[in-house]
């Protein structure tokens, strides 16, 4: 029956299942008192078209936003500094998602099946691109790896249909298993000497 949610100011942090399978739910207010985002905290709220995160929030932890299939928008702030395993996947009509500086990590399966996501670019603090991170994202087309990136996880961008090119920087020394397996649209890949595996 819950429709929108007001998290008032003081509240610190959003613990794990807190509105898990409130597919009702169409809005929330997040008070910049927030610091962190729990396991599964919105899992299947389905009807969450949109939601900001205040500046105050430095972790999104695994599953947070899991399936909320109609969220077509996401304000991540500069003070968050990881993004967990399985954080977005499902969210199929995700469109655009803009990863802040500070990231430094981005966990497995993170935004898995995010059908709708034409780009994203990945920012420098980054080192590791998680395993599955961007499985199936059928409609990106096209993707920024930074410097800083050191290795590409199993299928991370396995069935990307829709991308054409991609080059990988010289900091880049693993590529694993299946990384860009099925990338039926790609015609061109750089692959730097500093690859050993």
């Amino acid at each position: 029956d819950i429709v929108s949610v007001v998290i008032e100011d003081g509240v610190t942090s959003i613990g794990k299942w807190a509105f898990y399978f409130c597919d009702n739910l169409t809005s929330i207010t997040i008070p910049n008192s927030v610091t962190s985002i729990g396991y599964s905290a919105f899992g299947y709220c389905e009807s969450l078209t949109s939601i900001i995160l205040p500046d105050g929030v430095t972790s999104i932890g695994d599953s947070a936003f899991y399936w909320c299939d109609n969220l077509t928008s996401i304000t991540i702030p500069d003070s968050v500094t990881s993004i967990g395993d399985v954080a977005f996947y499902g969210c199929v009509d995700l469109t655009s998602i803009t990863i802040p500086d500070s990231v430094t990590s981005i966990g497995n399966d993170a935004f898995k099946e995010c059908e709708s996501l034409t780009s994203i670019t990945i920012p420098d603090g980054v080192t590791s691109i998680g395993d599955y991170s961007f499985y199936g994202c059928v409609g990106l087309t096209s993707i920024t790896i930074p410097d800083s990136v050191t290795s590409i996880g199993y299928s991370a961008f396995e069935s990307c249909t829709s991308l054409s090119s991609i080059t990988i920087p010289d900091s880049v020394t693993s590529i694993m298993n299946s990384a860009f397996g099925s990338c039926t649209s790609l015609s061109s890949i750089t692959i730097p000497d500093s690859v050993a595996d």
